[in-house]
């Protein structure tokens, strides 16, 4: 949290507080280290389990949360009172370690003596300390853990490169993605497979989630030892074990992590014990992740124990840990580190704010320096337990914590009219501008231009002395240069408007980063069915102060409560925080009567671990509590749902241990909006939460008021419509009662907190402020273009379609669009036009704006207002096979029913019979069938209705919020900014190339594998920014089902100039304003009405991008194809897409094992492949030497075996089988990719690019994916630019994250 010191003045942090042996230090030490106004006798954490925490009189409690910037110590002292304190986390010029030295300096200033700090400290006083840190988290971002090397069963050593084969960024085409963690991997041989009983198999062995194995292959631990010894000589010491199915068969890691230990590797991490869940991949990351940091967090605490006498051998410390629990030190691992510090944030608030407030559900707004962080409490932790910080995928129970990319640093830019906050941030070095450092602009120095910041109340430490206050002047020449960009805009561009002042730039500025805040808080609260307006926003950190009220206002709420301590509340949340021991195992039962009893013995057993672990620390069995969690899905979906009984008492019909069927019943109808009471409910996981109840509370004696409150001095503050005479006043002298008017602020020594016009602030008796919120002044909005409410309308328009899709996702019941999340919602114009579109799948960009077209211009027909639309995969809707997707189609009517333009609801009536005739039409066709899952059908499509119908409800919100004039000239707005944005690019590109004397024409020329042509020719004219895309000279219609209709090239082409562009734009039809685009009617791109089109949307469109991708010279292509490999018999389907190399590009070398362009969809991991599906998975790995040469080379593909263990059809449909991937700028081509079956006879066949085969038990289907082309002579001797070693940074995460990711991954 780079800039947290802008909102967190506490002076302490100033001058790195110099050593105290100087006199004149001594003091201000001193003076710098204040018991808060009125805490001394009035404040105190009372202890009522001294057993517990051992701290009879006279003796301290330390809580302390180690950030990245500050450290924060809160300190129950003798005789109750508490100190807090603020310091540098890192000031190697006077002190090693930060909660060494905040200790030190409360045991100097309480025992009124000098303690040197070349000496360990005297522990005799001290009880306890309690520590949040983010040391693991810093480690993981900045990749400075331990050496690790990968052990994983043989086939598998790219497995985590690969991962789920997504690509993070859609349209970054450099695709940055986190470096893995491992410097090594070692493949082991050995093999265990699920047991299926075929002949031959040996004698099964029983695994503990109750299956049965068959060990194919024993460890051969005589081979690995001379490979570990390697190892050793090469000075890695810290291994992650990772085999197949060890989360129910974990003998064989056992075995190799005996060894290792036994030949001298000082960590190693077993998967199964890390955390024992099936999915090797987000195992084996959890493992990496483990043994990377579980040392450096070990050699952190060793260092800590080092600065104490008898290295705190008779003190209680604690680490809090990701779930919101803490943990002995010995116990505190790495994989359970990465949210230590945030999680305090959430335990301080939901033990005062959710108290205080009378159980009213809280979202917790922890606003810092580079990225802010929302939670919410409603009387239990949300945990999720498979989460990615820094770009790597953790299984293990975190809270639910969503950061976003938005803080006080987020930097301020003006882009093609559009005002834009962050995703970059100053960082700590060089800061906002106002750090006089250099900086760029940012929202901090958008906040002091507006007054909302006061320089004389921070300390003298900016400047590169560190010696100056904040400055003004720094902020607003930063910023000026911003408003030059954005009045040149308003006079001279296609909306001439009079020209903003400074301020109204600022004010725009923090209003976008207000909105952008919310977008994640609403997300939140939606996806769980909740109303974000019926929460209290509990406010803390530094910078979230400044927006609380604006953010409040914007969600619809009512209260903002800031806590005395909202500075520092991740550390008093330590303090107040609960001892949490957890056990976890898997399991493969059925929740049913028969499985009850097993289930109540595994609970029982995992809940005495609990107890003893706790015990063992000191607790006596009074203050033990357990809480027992079944992990349920219903059998063939995905979805589970970790579920507690606490609210759901045993019946007669349920476990003792409480009625989990109730529960999850009751949450998922909560949820998703229905239940399948038909299906089975099955069990994934046991678990058991113990926790040690500490015993700690807080408690304030009200501070009684002494007349009005006091004005410390009066300020001017910039508000829509103006400057406002602002009074100021001191947290620390306000009392039990008063009541402050907004506008105001209230300053203490951490943090500043801004009241808006109409909102009143008022001290509560626990010494908190609680600002109720008015409602915001109608402000008028007018129909010309306004840059900042362009920007908010942005924000609007997009959280509308993602409000759709989460109702849609919620309401639907298959797996393709509940948990595959493959559909779209979208808002559009009155003209039909495509205004916004959530999310961001590449084939469906553009393509729905044609369907609604074409349904919509009827003639004699009143034109709507405006459309809304959902677009959904059903997975099946009858046709010539499963899934509907035959790969040897010729026409439409074999590829299942066809819907040219049907009433769905008619007279407020959904019209089920008609459509279930529409359904069950291919059926007539010989050899097709009718929808084979009509229910599944009926259920989606009743839920996109739904989606369409929240759309209209806030759009008809938005109209009546600003009326329909507005809405609609802001939607036109909306896509006149996309279009500039285009015209921009293109006139960059054409000056390029003028520049160089090139001329103003490119074009581009590649195949299909059938010998197809796609030519495009593209004209710039430079003078208006436009440009035709001629595909005159592409192929005719093919026979088979290459074919992609308009749409699809349309979508492939919105998706290309968006990559081009280069920063996010608004993706709607005024993309395509500036392009002309001639497709000949009757080509492979604009086919006959009744042409197959399964192949053109997920093969052709891939060339469609290589070609444009080609002719504007941006990168070499991408393999090109999808790989799509289907699996089928009577009683089973499986379906996948496979990745390959991607092209490298001016820069970079290409991603392997990825998927590119116009698909990005996750491949199932192998342990739920092989436990769902008659198949082994023999091999997955980088198809090592495939992408081609160049400076830059291209990624390379992938080899996938498959070995068959039934009788099933194969069917395959893919690309680059014939032409390979181009290179550009002397790059050499990727190879093609090869579709092999190898008989169980040993005999070998090439497929080809497009067939269905019978296979057999022992047959094995070999995939070789294609590689990307490269880039640049390969023989250039020019050293690689610097880039190249710089990773990129990924500071998202939480349920929100994972989400959009999820949708993104289609």
């Amino acid at each position: 949290m780079g800039m947290e010191s802008l909102s967190s003045p506490h002076p302490s942090s100033a001058q790195g507080c110099p050593p105290v042996d100087d006199p004149q230090a001594s003091l201000l030490t001193h003076c710098l280290c204040p018991v808060l106004p009125g805490l001394p006798a009035e404040e105190s954490l009372l202890d009522s389990s001294p057993i517990t925490m051992g701290s009879p009189e006279g003796r301290f409690h330390f809580a302390i949360d180690r950030g990245g910037t500050f450290t924060d110590v809160f300190a129950q002292c003798p005789g109750g009172h508490v100190r807090v304190l603020k310091l540098l986390s890192e000031d190697p010029a006077n002190y090693v370690d930060a909660p060494t030295e905040g200790i030190r300096r409360i045991l100097e200033q309480e025992g009124g003596m000098l303690l040197p700090r070349d000496r360990p400290l005297d522990t005799s006083r001290i009880a306890s300390i309690r520590m949040g840190t983010t040391v693991a988290t810093n480690a993981l971002l900045e990749r400075r853990g331990e050496r690790v090397a990968l052990l994983v069963t043989r086939g598998f050593r790219d497995l985590l490169h690969v991962g789920t084969q997504a690509r993070e960024d859609l349209f970054d085409l450099a695709v940055p993605m986190p470096e893995m963690l491992y410097e090594e991997v070692l493949e082991v041989d050995e093999r265990v497979v699920l047991y299926r009983g075929e002949p031959g198999a040996g004698t099964p062995v029983k695994g503990r989630t109750g299956d049965l194995l068959e060990v194919q292959q024993p460890v051969d631990l005589g081979g690995l030892r001379g490979k570990l010894e390697g190892l050793l000589s090469r000075g890695i010491r810290s291994l992650a074990v990772v085999l197949m199915h060890s989360y129910t068969w974990a003998q064989h890691e056992q075995q190799v992590g005996a060894l290792a230990r036994e030949l001298g590797f000082t960590h190693v991490s077993l998967s199964s014990e890390a955390m024992p869940m099936v999915r090797i991949v987000p195992r084996g990351h959890t493992a990496c992740a483990d043994a990377y940091l579980t040392p450096t967090i070990q050699r952190y605490v060793q260092g800590f124990r080092r600065g104490f006498q008898g290295q705190l051998k008779d003190v209680q410390v604690l680490f809090m840990r990701s779930d919101g629990g803490l943990a002995p030190v010995d116990s505190f691992s790495g994989s359970r580190a990465v949210l230590s510090g945030p999680a305090g944030g959430v335990v301080g608030y939901s033990a005062t704010t959710y108290r205080v407030e009378g159980g009213h559900p809280v979202i917790g707004f922890d606003m810092g320096g580079t990225s802010t962080d929302v939670s919410r409490y409603a009387g239990e932790f949300e945990h999720v337990f498979e989460a990615s910080t820094a770009g790597v995928t953790l299984q293990a129970p975190q809270l639910d914590i969503n950061t976003v990319a938005a803080g006080g640093g987020s930097r301020l830019f003006f882009r093609s009219g559009l005002f834009v906050v962050g995703p970059e941030s100053a960082g700590a070095h060089p800061g906002p501008a106002c750090y006089r450092k250099g900086g760029p602009v940012t929202v901090t120095d958008a906040n002091l231009v507006l007054g909302r910041l006061l320089p004389a109340s921070f300390p003298c430490i900016f400047g590169p002395g560190e010696d100056q206050p904040l400055s003004l002047e720094a902020s607003r020449k930063a910023l000026e240069t911003v408003a030059t960009e954005v009045n040149s805009f308003l006079t001279n561009g296609p909306c001439p408007a009079s020209p903003l002042s400074l301020e109204e730039v600022a004010m725009g500025f923090v209003r976008v980063a207000n909105e952008a805040m919310c977008r994640p808080i609403r997300a939140l609260t939606q996806a769980r069915g909740h109303d974000p307006s019926a929460h209290v926003l509990a406010c803390f950190g530094g910078a979230g102060g400044q927006h609380a009220c604006a953010i409040a206002r914007a969600l619809g709420m009512d209260t903002v409560h800031i806590h005395r301590h909202s500075g520092l509340l991740s550390a008093l949340g330590l303090a107040l925080a609960d001892v949490v021991h957890e056990a976890q195992e898997p399991c493969s039962l059925p929740y049913a009567p028969e499985t009850f009893v097993q289930l109540d013995q595994r609970l029982s057993r995992l809940e005495e671990q609990c107890v003893d672990a706790l015990r063992a620390q000191g607790f006596p069995r009074a203050q033990i509590s357990t809480e027992s969690f079944l992990h349920l899905r219903y059998q063939g979906t995905d979805c589970a749902l970790m579920v507690s009984a606490h609210q759901h008492p045993a019946t007669a019909c349920s476990p003792r241990a409480g009625d989990f069927g109730a529960g999850f019943v009751e949450r998922y109808m909560r949820e998703f909006g229905f239940t399948i009471p038909e299906r089975p409910v099955v069990v994934d996981d046991v678990r058991v939460r113990g926790t040690g109840h500490s015993g700690l509370r807080l408690e304030f004696v009200p501070k009684a008021q002494s007349g009005p409150p006091r004005v410390d001095k009066m300020t001017r503050c910039y508000f829509e419509g103006g400057y406002q005479e602002t009074p100021v006043y001191l947290l620390g002298e306000l009392g039990d009662g008063h009541k402050l008017q907004g506008p105001c602020l209230i300053i203490d020594s951490n943090s500043t907190i801004l009241v808006e016009p109409g909102c009143q602030a008022e001290v509560t008796e626990t010494g908190d402020i609680r600002i109720s919120v008015g409602a915001e002044v109608a402000s008028t909005v007018g129909a010309q273009l306004d840059p900042i409410h362009l920007s908010i309308f942005s924000h609007r328009f997009m959280s509308i379609a993602e409000q759709m899709g989460r109702i849609l996702q919620r309401t639907a019941i298959s797996t393709n669009i509940k948990e595959r999340l493959d559909f779209s919602c979208a808002l559009f114009g009155p003209d039909g036009g495509l205004v916004s579109n959530a999310p961001h799948i590449p084939v469906h960009l553009g393509a729905m704006q044609e369907t609604v077209q074409f349904q919509v211009f009827w003639p004699g027909q009143t034109r709507p207002v405006f459309y809304v639309a959902s677009r959904g995969h059903h997975a099946d809707i009858g046709g010539t096979t499963p899934g509907s997707m035959p790969p040897h189609s010729t026409t439409l009517q074999q590829e299942g029913a066809v819907f040219l333009s049907f009433r769905l609801v008619q007279a407020g009536v959904f019209q089920e019979e008609a459509v279930t005739e529409a359904l069950r039409a291919p059926g007539k066709i010989p050899g097709c069938s009718g929808t084979r899952n009509l229910h599944d059908n009926l259920s989606d499509l009743r839920a996109q209705v739904a989606a369409n119908q929240k759309g209209i409800q806030l759009v008809g919100e938005l109209i009546g919020q600003y009326g329909l004039d507005v809405v609609q000239a802001y939607m036109g707005h909306i896509q006149a900014n996309a279009e500039l944005a285009v015209r921009d690019m293109l006139r960059a590109f054409g000056t390029s190339r003028q520049a160089r004397g090139l001329p103003l024409e490119v074009s581009a020329e590649d195949h299909m594998d059938d010998g197809s042509p796609i030519r495009l020719r593209v004209q710039i004219n430079l003078s208006q920014g436009s440009a035709v895309f001629d595909f005159s000279g592409t192929g005719p219609e093919v026979f088979g089902n290459l074919n992609a209709p308009r749409a699809i090239t349309l979508s492939a082409l919105i998706y290309c100039l968006r990559c081009l562009v280069g920063c996010d734009i608004p993706l709607n039809q005024g993309c395509l304003a500036p392009v002309r685009v001639v497709i000949p009617k009757g080509s492979i791109l604009d086919p006959s009405p009744e042409a197959a089109v399964v192949g053109g949307n997920v093969l052709t469109s891939q060339r469609v991008v290589d070609v444009i991708l080609g002719a504007f010279g941006a990168c070499a292509a991408s393999q090109g194809c999808m790989n799509n490999v289907t699996l089928g018999n009577a009683h089973m389907g499986y379906y996948e897409t496979v990745a390959g190399g991607a092209g490298a590009g001016p820069g970079w070398h290409g991603r392997s094992g990825v998927h590119s362009h116009m698909t990005n969809t996750r491949i199932t991991d192998p342990e739920i492949l092989e436990s769902r599906y008659p198949v082994i998975l023999r091999r997955f790995e980088l198809r090592l030497g495939s992408g081609g040469r160049g400076r830059f080379r291209g990624g390379d593909g992938v080899i996938r075996e498959l070995l068959f263990r039934e009788e099933a059809l194969l069917s395959v449909l893919t690309e680059r089988r014939a032409f390979q991937p181009y290179g550009l700028m002397g790059g050499e081509p990727g190879t093609r990719g090869l579709n092999l079956l190898i008989r169980k006879d040993g005999r070998t066949v090439n497929l080809g690019g497009k067939t269905s085969v019978p296979v057999c038990p022992g047959d094995v289907f070999c995939l070789r994916t294609p590689g990307g082309g490269g880039y640049g002579d390969p023989e250039d001797p020019a050293p690689l630019p610097a880039s190249l070693l710089q990773p990129k940074a990924f500071p998202e995460r939480g349920s929100v994250y994972e989400y959009r990711r999820a949708q993104e991954t289609v």
